[in-house]
């Protein structure tokens, strides 16, 4: 539409705006320009959620029965266990709904706008659609809205299109309705910054129906998803609690069945639960996670929940945005083209620092017209530490302005602006008037720069190699021809070029326009927003651990795929206009062949995450700014950059403090080291469950010691004072050397997957026996109400047999007696210590029923418990042989991966 169609639209006149009646009855009708926030979850819903867990709900059952049945201590250490399980479940669950409330804190405070005639300055959560507002330089755009007139507009849209450079803006109406949003040059959008020029726009949009506000709504309809390990853990314990719940009706049936009373009945039930339940399991699973998110803050990435610590080690897919991610927000000169000879700028970002490299045998070129050029024609300033004002395309010039040797402001002080064409995106290039020095005396020159089309199409000759003006007739070719290089390159093209005008003052003060033909070319400078430096390694190591990496970007897809081929992402680049004319199941099968995708809106983000996780990638996706919001929220990491903006922070659930993509490498390293820690946990935890399961089942069946095979505290001692300790071996245990050399692990296949079910049955079995020969053997009466011999070497032999057992088991299927041991054999010294104690301390016998035993006693039960690790090391070598012979279907338990897909 036209800018007059668009005001008889929105019933306003452009230049008296609206009545303050016409703004109360939009107010009503549209509400207030603001983003509308949804209300956190409180504490006490989030508590109850977490409560009603089968793992809790079981230990709340247990507590309540123990109570019913005078086992009070039991009662009480159960309840506390329910408690912390629910407190640090909360937690982590609460980490602030602060997404949209932080699109919210982004509004503009105040906007110029025409009320009634008269230009008035307002709060910006005021405006209607129908205002007409006012902008300039330096501006933020209140609320989306149509251009009305304009005067060398452009506006910085990277928040919301993620394009490095600034988008020049006119008033003149689109042909195109399905124009991308980056190519909406007739149209300015809430919360992005006005660079150059002036304007004035319409309001068509306001809150929440603005381009922010639907990135809003994305982030508002995107549902909290559960972890690979959340979901994984869940099943585990639906499965527990099949078996626990079978254990424990088989044992009360059988008890009944007996004529047993119903306190003892309840109290064999009280402890068979105990013994099934892994009563430490979220504990420690959360220590163990906490443990890698300080790790990873050490490394600086911050995480906001503790689960997508492990998260991250299920990463098989990374979505990347490029600007100010992959590459660092700064545009830079990196090839210039002068003379009809070739350059090479070195330096990155807005430093100042840098050589202009040539080919070796040429002479050095006096770049004092080029330099005129760089400074005189330009606005923007660069400080000596990289703070920039105005257009970052101009501050490149500046920066190369300062490579060359020149100082663009004392350039600008020594040699003032006569005339001007200032630039406009109707004609796309800025001439400017001076008197110069030149070749020993005064000029009045004029210089020209643009894009290449544009100037070329003005210029009547150009500079040779050895300074002369030749006819560009000449060389037009070897230019058009440099002109393409850089564009293939993804490098955004400026033109240079100059006429002398001596003695014209007077008719150029008149009508400069008229000046701007007969140029003389000087050359070519090609900008790119360039990679930052650890990138490409970074991109590289993904490769290796069989990640992929995709960018996902706003930025044109020439450009995104130069910036593309320099990472090494692999093959294919499309745009998003032919992603959004493909159907899902399309994409789902082109996406191993493209790995660029350029001009993409943020529903295309949000969608290709989507599409990547329906097909069973885990997906982490990097971002800065709002455009990758709504992506972050959909990922299963959404990774933000520290320096970006809020809303990107609260969307996501990880912040790399330094911007270094490769530090969200070194994080996928680190959650799949804490991964493998967490599945060596688990498989110690499950081994002790198991052989209580046994246990407790064949006291019961058989009728050892009226059923009850050991106490509940002392089942409960065991898995508090005991087992802890060779977590903690787990949690200090260096990660393997080759961790990024393995492809990510399947997340088809669960914790609870054949091999490792076999193991847990297989180890517990173990324990078990040994346990079993320990109650069997030992002498002396047996009793569940007083301190037995036989239930306390049982007890020994259970304690010591999770101890050296967790010591083998803390690497799989790698030996446990590996170096470095030391450490681990300190650690567990404690608990073996601990062990003791609970034996020969007065006070601890009385509390968990334990009897005094012999020396001839404790040796038994040593050399029973040592049976443990000396089994699970013999079946560990058995596997690590038939891997080396290539035996089939061997597989790696950590990962559930086949040799063959390892390969491959």
């Amino acid at each position: 539409m036209t800018p007059d169609e668009v005001a008889a639209a929105l019933d306003v006149h452009p230049r008296s705006g609206l009545t303050g009646g016409e703004v109360a009855s939009r107010r009503d009708r549209y509400g207030v320009n603001m983003i509308v926030a949804e209300p956190a979850p409180s504490v006490w819903a989030v508590a109850l959620v977490q409560l009603t867990d089968p793992m809790n709900l079981m230990l709340v059952v247990v507590g309540v029965v123990g109570l019913v049945i005078g086992q009070i201590p039991v009662a009480l250490t159960v309840a506390g266990l329910a408690a912390l399980n629910v407190v640090l479940g909360t937690r982590q669950e609460m980490k602030a709904r602060a997404s949209v409330d932080a699109l919210a804190k982004m509004q503009v405070p105040h906007a110029r706008v025409l009320r009634d005639g008269t230009l008035v300055e307002i709060d910006a959560t005021e405006l209607v659609p129908g205002d007409v507002v006012s902008l300039e330089a330096g501006d933020l755009v209140p609320a989306d809205g149509r251009i009305l007139t304009s005067a060398t507009l452009e506006t910085q849209e990277a928040a919301l299109t993620g394009e490095s450079a600034p988008v020049a803006k006119d008033v003149t109406a689109l042909t195109d309705p399905a124009a991308a949003l980056g190519d909406r040059s007739d149209m300015l959008f809430q919360n992005t910054s006005v660079t150059r020029g002036t304007a004035t726009m319409v309001v068509t949009d306001t809150g929440m129906t603005t381009q922010m506000g639907r990135i809003a709504s994305m982030l508002s309809a995107v549902t909290p998803k559960k972890s690979p390990l959340q979901r994984e853990l869940g099943s585990l314990t639906k499965v527990l609690a099949v078996v626990a719940w079978t254990a424990v009706a088989i044992i009360i049936v059988i008890g009944l069945l007996r004529g047993q009373t119903v306190a003892t009945v309840l109290l064999l039930g009280v402890s068979m639960a105990i013994s099934a339940i892994p009563t430490g399991l979220p504990t420690f699973v959360q220590s163990m996670l906490s443990s890698g998110a300080k790790q990873l803050a050490d490394s600086r990435a911050i995480v906001k929940n503790l689960n997508d610590v492990e998260t991250l080690g299920a990463t098989s897919a990374i979505n990347s945005d490029k600007t100010g991610t992959l590459t660092m927000n700064a545009m830079t000169v990196r090839s210039l083209y002068f003379h009809g000879r070739w350059f090479t700028v070195e330096g990155e970002g807005y430093a100042k620092s840098g050589a202009i490299r040539h080919a070796a045998g040429e002479p050095v070129p006096d770049f004092t017209r080029l330099a005129y050029g760089l400074c005189l024609d330009s606005d923007a300033t660069v400080s000596d530490t990289g703070t920039v004002v105005g257009d970052p395309t101009e501050a490149a010039l500046v920066v190369l302005a300062a490579k060359i040797g020149v100082d663009a402001e004392e350039t600008r002080r020594a040699y003032p602006r006569f005339a001007e064409v200032p630039f406009d995106s109707a004609y796309k290039f800025m001439a400017t008037f001076h008197h110069v020095p030149f070749e020993g005396g005064e000029v009045f020159v004029e210089m020209v720069k643009g894009g290449p089309d544009v100037v070329l199409a003005r210029c009547s000759g150009a500079f040779s190699s050895e300074g002369d003006r030749i006819d560009i007739a000449a060389v037009r070719n070897d230019i058009d021809a440099a002109n393409r290089r850089m564009s293939e390159k993804g490098l955004r093209v400026l033109a240079f070029a100059a006429r002398r005008l001596d003695g014209q003052e007077n008719a150029v003060s008149d009508d400069p326009m008229a000046f701007v033909d007969e140029l003389t070319f000087i050359g070519m400078v090609g900008i790119i927003d360039p990679l930052r430096p650890e990138a490409a390694e970074a991109v590289r190591t993904a490769h290796r651990a069989g990640i992929e990496v995709r960018m996902i970007t706003g930025d044109h897809a020439v450009t995104a795929s130069a910036i593309g081929a320099e990472l090494g992402l692999g093959p294919g680049a499309i745009s998003g206009a032919e992603l959004q004319a493909m159907s899902d199941d399309e994409v789902l099968a082109a996406l191993p062949d493209v790995h660029v995708f350029g001009r993409v809106t943020p529903q295309d983000k949000l969608r290709l995450a989507e599409l990547m996780q329906r097909s069973g990638r885990i997906v982490a996706m990097t971002g800065d700014a709002v455009n990758d919001a709504a992506a972050l929220k959909q990922a299963d990491v959404g990774v933000a950059m520290g320096s970006g903006s809020e809303v990107t922070k609260q969307a996501g659930n990880m912040v790399l403090t330094d911007d270094d993509f490769g530090t969200l490498v070194d994080a996928i390293a680190l959650g799949r080291s804490i991964y493998d820690k967490i599945v060596s946990f688990i498989r110690c935890q499950m081994a002790k469950l198991f052989s209580l399961i046994l246990l407790f089942l064949a006291a019961s069946i058989f009728d050892i010691n009226d059923g009850v095979a050991l106490t509940p505290l002392m089942v409960l001692f065991q898995n508090f004072f005991v087992t802890m300790f060779p977590v903690i071996v787990i949690m200090q245990d260096p990660p393997a050397p080759n961790l990024m050399d393995d492809p990510p692990r399947d997340p088809s296949v669960p914790i609870t997957n054949p091999l490792a079910l076999w193991q847990w049955i297989f180890y517990g079995a173990v324990e078990f026996a040994v346990t079993l020969i320990a109650l069997f053997l030992a002498p002396g009466e047996m009793s569940s109400t007083e301190a037995n011999v036989p239930m306390t070497m049982a007890f020994v032999v259970l304690a010591l047999g999770s101890i050296f057992g967790g010591l083998v088991m803390r690497r799989d299927p790698e030996s446990g007696l590996a170096a470095p041991i030391l450490g681990a054999v300190k650690i567990l010294a404690i608990p073996t210590v601990v062990t003791v104690l609970a034996v020969e301390l007065d006070f601890l016998r009385r509390f968990l029923m334990t009897a005094d035993l012999s020396g001839g006693q404790w040796l038994a039960c040593l050399g029973l418990s040592l049976v443990v690790p000396v089994v699970v090391e013999a079946e560990k070598a058995i596997r690590r042989r038939a891997r080396r012979h290539g035996t089939a279907h061997t597989v790696d338990p950590r990962t559930a991966v086949t040799p063959a897909r390892a390969r491959a």
